[in-house]
């Protein structure tokens, strides 16, 4: 029994749910030995900031009491996270607002009440900057968190703490939102896989901020990180669907279970923001090693629509949504918003033809690795220089909103480890509401050997 226990380590969250379910481990085993790992580990990171350990041990205790072989919950048992900014019934919702450290939510969000209806044991809260409103995670509450791989980096943000909480391989599973790269560019940072969901697809519902209740923001999103693309499939498959009853989601099936079956177009980086050799260069043996797998893979493509003028537009909806009710408020007239709505559909229209000609498409994550941790937010930070050239932290949010103004799902896939020992990745875009095809591409790649090398999950700590 201690061996697998120890193997719980690198264990996904199905297979933890598998090894619970037959009674190979039971869940208070899981859930020891999670939280023997945070308080081994989290001194370091600095991850999983809100601690609920008492109760996870007596939800754990509870699933070993009823558990039967059957049990057909499909995360039976599994010891996860969730971001700090998902409300949790008893625990602080800050959002890393000093004057919000006593706000503590008696009501569970959607995603966590579906999540624990799935056999989750919920161990607390992972790290977020402050209105999760940079790529890095650090606020005055909890304090900052690094990069398991360099304690010297930011593990990204702003769901930064969920994806250093998963490398160090403390959970197999968490939960966090994406309205600017939040889910991806902590996954790319970290070396794990991250899903950001179609918009509209998995309530927000209870990640809201502090103490509100309104309707939902437009281009956010909540999504799941996880070791492996399969456990993102069974988290997405887990928490979609809308809240109305009278309401039911249908997502369509992967439109490809071979590899050799897709349609890939590696998306061209002309014109768009500098990307580093040691980012785009595995990105382009990611394609070539696809087109050797039998994969049809494309390099132009001129149905795309215009990236440069897009990101204008993600980036004026995008700073009156994050701005709303703050003295930092963006007001835009009626008729201005109603404009670029109409942008933002067009723009879907035009993604849609081009995915009739792709089933996937490939993109940076960022221009960069792992970025060494900066005082203030790092939108307002001097320059990058990537091989010589002057890159702006700003101008990252194009390959955040790549996906996010269409409202298209894009999944983060690891694919190796720079010169300097940092993950990077890619982004795979796929249709609207064509989530669980990019998904599938993902498991796939992996299955082939394609992604990060699986014999070396963690960074060592």
């Amino acid at each position: 029994m201690a061996e697998t226990v120890s193997d719980l380590r690198s264990a996904g969250a199905l297979e933890t749910a598998r090894l619970v379910r037959t009674g190979e481990v039971s869940a208070l085993e899981v859930c020891d030995a999670a939280i023997e790992r945070i308080e081994r580990l989290d001194n370091q990171i600095n991850a999983v900031v809100v601690r609920d350990f008492e109760r996870a041990r007596s939800a754990a205790k509870a699933i070993d009491k009823n558990r039967t072989s059957e049990d057909s919950r499909p995360l039976l048992g599994v010891a996860m996270t969730v971001k700090e900014s998902n409300n949790v019934d008893g625990l602080p919702t800050t959002w890393g607002f000093e004057g919000f450290a006593d706000y503590c939510p008696a009501e569970d969000a959607v995603i966590v009440s579906r999540l624990k209806a799935a056999g989750a044991v919920i161990l607390g809260k992972t790290n977020a900057p402050v209105a999760l409103a940079d790529w890095q995670s650090f606020n005055p509450i909890y304090g900052r968190t690094s990069n398991p791989h360099d304690l010297t980096r930011t593990p990204g943000g702003s769901s930064g703490g969920s994806a250093a909480a998963l490398a160090a391989g403390m959970v197999p599973l968490e939960y966090g939102s994406d309205i600017g790269g939040s889910i991806r560019a902590p996954a790319n940072f970290c070396g794990v896989y991250g899903h950001k969901p179609t918009y509209g697809i998995v309530p927000l519902k209870g990640h809201n901020f502090p103490g509100t209740d309104g309707v939902e923001e437009p281009l956010a999103v909540s999504g799941p990180l996880a070791r492996n693309a399969r456990d993102l499939t069974a988290a997405l498959k887990i928490t979609a669907g809308g809240i109305n009853p009278g309401w039911r989601l249908d997502l369509a099936a992967p439109l490809h279970e071979r590899l050799e079956d897709y349609r890939v177009l590696a998306l061209p980086l002309e014109g768009l923001p500098h990307v580093a050799e040691n980012v785009s260069g595995p990105i382009r043996k990611f394609a070539e090693a696809l087109d050797e797998a039998g994969a049809h893979v494309g390099r132009e493509c001129d149905s795309l629509p215009d990236i440069m003028a897009m990101h204008e537009h993600y980036v004026r909806m995008l700073n009156t949504v994050i701005t709303r009710g703050t003295p930092e408020a963006r007001p835009i007239d009626v008729h201005k918003w109603f404009e670029l709505q109409d942008i933002q559909m067009h723009l879907q229209r035009q993604w849609a033809s081009l995915f009739e000609d792709f089933d996937i498409v490939l993109a940076p994550v960022a221009s960069m690795s792992a970025f060494p941790h900066a005082e203030s937010a790092i939108w307002s930070a001097p320059d990058a220089i990537l091989d010589g050239q002057s890159v702006s932290y700003a101008s990252q949010l194009v390959w955040a909103g790549l996906a996010t103004f269409p409202g298209l799902p894009a999944t983060a896939i690891p694919l190796g480890m720079t010169g300097d020992g940092l993950p990077t990745g890619v982004q795979a875009l796929a249709p609207q509401f064509g989530d669980l095809t990019g998904l599938r591409f993902a498991e796939l790649a992996d299955k082939a050997g394609l992604c990060r090398d699986p014999a070396k999950p963690f960074p060592s700590l």
